[in-house]
């Protein structure tokens, strides 16, 4: 990650969920003032966890609002479009079915994100039907 991607799409989000952050125990100190675990000793205290670090995480009411906008607005133009390409079910429309929605949406992982969530709403129209 570069210092300048803070900012998150919404579509996004749960991808650092399984980055999440967890405290890995230090060393003790040695007491010492030089070498690895230099410093004086002190006992160390439980700390909570920051809220800072469930930051990405989808949490149940986000996902049941995006689940009904999904099913009243339907999907945008781009979307209906990738759709039709990965019904036809060629490698060479699901490969320009990346190329639509990279060209959307910005990078290659987002396209590949997208392109996946596409594939999995024709699975389930296809399930549906």
């Amino acid at each position: 990650r570069k210092a300048t991607d803070t900012f998150l799409w919404p579509s996004h989000l749960e991808t650092t969920a399984a980055m999440g952050k967890t405290a890995a125990p230090k060393p003790e100190r040695t007491g010492m003032a030089a070498g690895l675990n230099k410093g004086f000793i002190v006992t160390r205290r439980e700390l909570k966890t920051k809220p800072s670090y469930r930051r990405g995480r989808k949490g149940e009411r986000v996902s049941l609002v995006r689940e009904v906008v999904r099913e009243v607005v339907g999907f945008a133009p781009y979307e209906r479009r990738m759709i039709e390409l990965i019904k036809i079910g060629s490698a060479s429309t699901f490969k320009r079915a990346l190329k639509l929605a990279k060209k959307r949406l910005g990078t290659h992982r987002r396209g590949t994100k997208k392109r996946n969530e596409m594939s999995e709403a024709v699975a389930q129209m296809r399930r549906k039907a």
